[in-house]
């Protein structure tokens, strides 16, 4: 089997990718490079992405980047013995993709990347207190819609845990460190999704170093 390593730790973004990693098993180096500390900007990782941002897999000679592609890649190649993989019918890969996009866009990149940005990161990136508060108030909203969507579950495809679990469970678990409020039926699904122990094990893979 091809050598894989994954770049990048102490991220929700990251933990995605180390997550689908122990939930197949599969064994991989781990470069901890963080977003703020230089490791992403040196020559050797950005000829690997350009874009200098973090997670990157490398799978052998291939290189993916984004943390959902890489969760998607991972389960599609390797994902059949732990039946991860995303569904083959048409009709459930559309359902399977609708969660995965709505996680990336609704929940990741236009609510909690704008708190990150403006609250977080402030003194980068300036301060925009209204624009926290309305992307904590959008959230709620999606929230909400995501608890029409998951219905009775109790996994985001039903009984399957896939790749849009993960994806679904660090936006969600990036909510409660910020404490937006979730429905009930969304606390009940993180009990359950943060309960697996790979998950457990992830967490540990993607904390940074200890500085001397």
């Amino acid at each position: 089997m091809e050598k894989k390593t994954v770049w990048g730790v102490g991220t929700p973004r990251t933990l995605r990718a180390h997550w689908c990693m122990h939930e197949l098993d599969l064994g991989y180096e781990r470069r901890p490079i963080g977003s703020r500390d230089g490791g992403n900007l040196t020559p050797e990782y950005t000829r690997l992405n350009p874009s200098q941002k973090i997670p990157t897999l490398q799978d052998g000679g291939l290189v993916v980047s984004e943390s959902a592609a890489i969760v998607n890649y991972v389960t599609t190649r390797y994902g059949a013995g732990k039946d991860m993989q995303p569904p083959a019918d048409p009709a459930e890969r559309a359902r399977y993709d609708m969660w995965c996009f709505f996680c990336m866009m609704e929940l990741d990149a236009d609510t909690l990347y704008v708190i990150r940005r403006h609250a977080d990161l402030h003194s980068i990136y300036g301060d925009a207190p209204n624009a926290v508060e309305a992307a904590k108030e959008c959230f709620v909203h999606q929230a909400a819609a995501a608890t029409v969507r998951l219905g009775s579950g109790p996994y985001v495809m039903g009984t399957r845990f896939t790749g849009a679990d993960i994806l679904l469970t660090t936006c969600l678990t990036g909510a409660k460190r910020r404490e937006i409020p979730l429905p009930e039926p969304l606390n009940r699904y993180l009990e359950l999704t943060t309960s697996r122990e790979p998950y457990r094990q992830a967490l540990q893979a993607n904390q940074p170093p200890v500085s001397p």
